[in-house]
């Protein structure tokens, strides 16, 4: 009998397993076993065997069959759940403002705004003209746009100079692959202008009539820019730039005065721009700094001036430059704010009279306001110990307004309106928590673990007020820890289920993020990617002897890159956690990195190293975590995929749980739960969320033996 026969023959006897489970309710089922198929390749001077290579083939369907009988499996497993879901499911519900609406943004005589009704599953995007009395236009309902299908998410949406025409962009399959449409918001008609297999970046020119898109290569790079005139055929658009380096992804942008187009060339450590007059749709683009490994740089129009955010001679923590629009080199470059040690510029915006600045200072955001013609400067003030603040959407150029979002772990998403002169704040909008939510009766902390080597992880915690630190309290610890990406504490509805049965929830700023500014990110990534685990092991360990909980009620969770910090920290310290959800996890590390077809591959190399050169390769092997299972006992483990993924492939967890499950020597549970229908960020309809967190919830009860 051949691999593939025999594959099927045990996938055959391992869904009759179940079926014969399912209808002996005295029986647990019996986990799936994924057949062994020996497939082994040499890389450098070692051998490599991987027996579960064979998951990676898509179109076999034993491939899909054993993906149905995994989730076969936990669905019989989490059977018992069933009501405890449901329970949980309408207590978030409860919580939730279903028929909502989002602050107008207004932008020229329109003011945009996107509203939600109960019982549908998406938004529906509207506008009205002149006043906020006036009568509503609906430009887009994503629910009807939806309607037959099983995913549809809706990214660009980009109305015209003029506001009469609107292009967007849809993924109907959950892979971000984008069909991008035209909409006359004349007439409501969709345009026959459609654009297939593009990706979700595009800019109007000033004419109303030219758009610039990019498309994806075969490993999803956006590598080629494209021009498209409105009213002729997609298949004779111009071909404006082919990016030909794999290791660079390129995007198309507008400046906020909306005097120039910019094209963008980037990967994780260097980049390059170039603008084109947007009232000139057919010119040429020129070039503001060549590409020059490891200088990183953004530029923003202001009057006949670019202000450019750059790392360039070692300003690590980014320094903000200025030139003329027209002496782009840079010997003209002038220095507008000086790099800092301290102090971390991770963005701005550009206004009439303002500078805005997003900075991070003692691993807490903050935001920098300059008024440009008496050169004072001052940042915002906020009233909590651990926040996230963040940009909001400012299309106006000419205004002293600057709207920005507020939240923490007790405070829901707000929406204030900032007067950069005045320094009046008005709160537009707070997020809406039904159900008798009282942010008063919630506590928040701040506080650092030691590491090993002295360095000194934040933690940000929430729990109910009146909680005893006695070390016997569940409690969830999150982590990401990779791309420099900041893990800002932020507000959940759904997390109010946890607080209110005696969780402590706690957010780990381990390095590898960009909580502490750059040098915090360097210190998490290639040859010294292992402080990412051994901090969150450090956070663990303080929880546990500052008595927030033990290790018997403590379950860990991360998702993608946060998926491979729970998948090493499993290998390294399985007895310090109770439980751990992982969701579309980053596991297969050192294969994913040798296969260059793979989408991302190349660029991640500045993330995570080149696995071809020796050095690189050792130390990856010695975290991967499908590299590092070992027969011994692990906690119960959650593991979540997306079929679709193109960021972490299905085959990743799965291969995982499969090695897992064949290893491990405990009879704790280890459930793999595929999404058929979409990818990397789960399912699309926010009912549908609410039900993914509802079975992760009750999971973790369950393992903890909390009944409701």
């Amino acid at each position: 009998m051949n691999a593939r026969n025999f594959s099927r023959f045990l996938l055959g006897i391992m869904l009759v397993g179940l079926a014969m489970s399912a209808n002996n309710c005295t029986s647990e089922p019996k986990p799936p076993v994924a057949v062994k198929v020996v497939h082994a390749d040499t890389v450098l001077t070692h051998e490599r065997v991987d027996n579960y290579f064979w998951l990676r083939d898509k179109e076999n369907p034993d491939v899909i069959a054993y993906l149905e009988t995994e989730n076969a499996y936990t669905e019989q497993m989490m059977k018992h759940t069933k009501a405890l879901q449901e329970s949980l499911y309408d207590e978030i519900l409860g919580r939730i403002k279903e028929t909502d609406l989002s602050v107008p943004v207004k932008e020229d005589d329109y003011y945009y705004y996107s509203r939600t009704e109960e019982g549908k599953q998406y938004a529906i995007y509207c506008r009205k003209k002149g006043s906020l009395e006036a009568e509503e236009e609906i430009l887009l309902d994503v629910n009807k746009l939806a309607e037959g299908k099983d995913f549809y998410s809706l990214d660009a949406f980009v109305v015209s100079p003029d506001h009469k025409l609107l292009a967007y962009a849809a993924d109907e399959h959950g892979n971000e692959h984008y069909n991008i449409f035209f909409k006359n918001l004349e007439t409501g008609g969709i345009l026959p202008d459609t654009i297939k297999d593009a990706s979700n970046s595009l800019q109007w020119a000033n004419d109303n009539k030219t758009v610039f898109y990019t498309i994806y290569d075969e490993i999803w790079r956006p590598y080629k820019l494209f021009r498209h005139k409105l009213g002729e055929d997609p298949k004779n658009d111009v071909l404006v730039y082919h990016e030909p380096d794999d290791g660079f992804w390129m995007d198309i942008a507008k400046t906020k005065n909306k005097k120039f187009l910019i094209m963008v060339f980037g990967n994780k450590t260097t980049s390059e721009m170039r603008i084109l007059e947007a009232d000139n749709p057919t010119g040429e683009f020129r070039l503001v700094h060549p590409r020059q490994q490891d200088m990183k740089y953004a530029v923003e129009s202001h009057g006949n001036d670019l202000y450019i955010l750059t790392n360039d001679n070692d300003a690590k923590n980014f320094k903000l430059m200025m030139t003329s629009d027209t002496k782009l080199d840079r010997k003209f470059w002038k220095e507008v704010i000086p790099h800092s040690l301290s102090v971390k510029l991770d963005d701005y915006e550009v206004f009439k009279d303002h500078l805005v600045v997003y900075a991070r200072q003692g691993g807490l955001p903050i935001i920098l306001i300059r008024n440009l013609k008496t050169g004072e400067e001052h940042n915002i003030a906020y009233p909590e110990q651990s926040y996230s603040v963040y940009q909001n959407n400012n299309p106006d150029f000419n205004t002293n307004i600057l709207r920005f979002t507020y939240e923490s772990m007790v405070t829901p998403n707000s929406v204030y309106d900032y007067d950069m002169d005045t320094r009046e704040r008005e709160l537009k909008k707070r997020k809406e928590v039904l159900g008798g939510y009282n942010p008063d009766d919630y506590q928040i902390e701040r506080v650092f673990a030691e590491t090993d080597d002295s360095a000194m992880v934040p933690i940000s915690i929430v729990y109910r007020k009146g909680l005893v630190m006695d070390g016997t309290n569940p409690c969830m610890l999150y982590g990401y820890g990779s791309y420099g990406i900041s893990t800002d504490p932020w507000f959940s509805v759904a997390r109010v289920s946890l607080l209110d049965r005696g969780f402590v929830y706690a957010i780990a700023q381990v390095r590898g993020g960009g909580e502490m500014g750059r040098y915090w990110y360097d210190d998490g990534k290639m040859l010294k990617k292992m402080n990412t685990f051994t901090d969150f092991i450090a956070c663990a360990e303080h929880m546990i002897n500052e008595k927030y909980t033990s290790s018997d009620k403590l379950i860990i969770g991360g998702g993608s890159a946060g998926g491979l910090l729970v998948g090493v920290v499993l290998n390294m310290r399985p007895d310090l956690f109770k439980a751990a959800v992982a969701d579309v996890p980053f596991v297969d590390v050192v294969n994913t990195m040798l296969d260059e077809s793979i989408p991302l591959t190349v660029f991640e190399y500045e993330e995570w190293g080149n696995p071809n050169q020796e050095p690189d390769y050792d130390y990856m092997m010695s975290y991967s975590p499908y590299d590092n299972v070992r027969a011994m006992a692990y906690p119960d483990i959650l593991i979540t995929a997306g079929l679709n993924d193109t960021r972490v492939q299905y085959w990743e967890p799965a291969k995982w749980t499969a090695k897992l499950r064949a290893m491990k020597t405990d009879k704790n549970r280890l459930l793999l739960k595929t999404t058929m229908g979409a990818g990397h960020a789960g399912v699309s309809g926010r009912y549908q969320r609410i039900q993914e967190i509802a079975f992760e919830y009750a999971f973790m009860f369950d393992v903890l033996g909390i009944k409701k």
